[in-house]
């Protein structure tokens, strides 16, 4: 056996297991899922918000800031996803 063949398994061999998923870190898929209930909440509490203030238990202050969360937040979902579209779309036109 060749020598650098020899070194470039033992370093592919310790590298490795750097490059395996942690247990606790839960992945993309965990960090997806944090992003969409964070999405939720914000969703949630300026509804809420906006509802207090029709029926004036909350001040106008509170609702624009309440507005401009979502106003961020829908922006923000909308980028992800066409992101998420354009790529795919990328991966359709690959080559097989």
């Amino acid at each position: 056996m060749d020598i650098r063949a020899l070194n470039a398994a033992q370093r592919y061999a310790a590298a490795r297991p750097a490059t395996e998923p942690t247990p606790d870190k839960g992945g993309a898929g965990q960090a997806a899922l944090g992003l969409a209930r964070d999405f939720a909440t914000t969703l949630q509490e300026s509804e809420a918000v906006a509802k207090a203030s029709m029926v004036g238990g909350a001040d106008p202050h509170a609702l624009v800031q309440a507005l401009a969360q979502t106003e961020l937040a829908v922006e923000t979902a909308v980028t992800v996803r066409n992101k998420v579209v354009e790529a795919y779309q990328e991966i359709l036109r690959m080559p097989v």
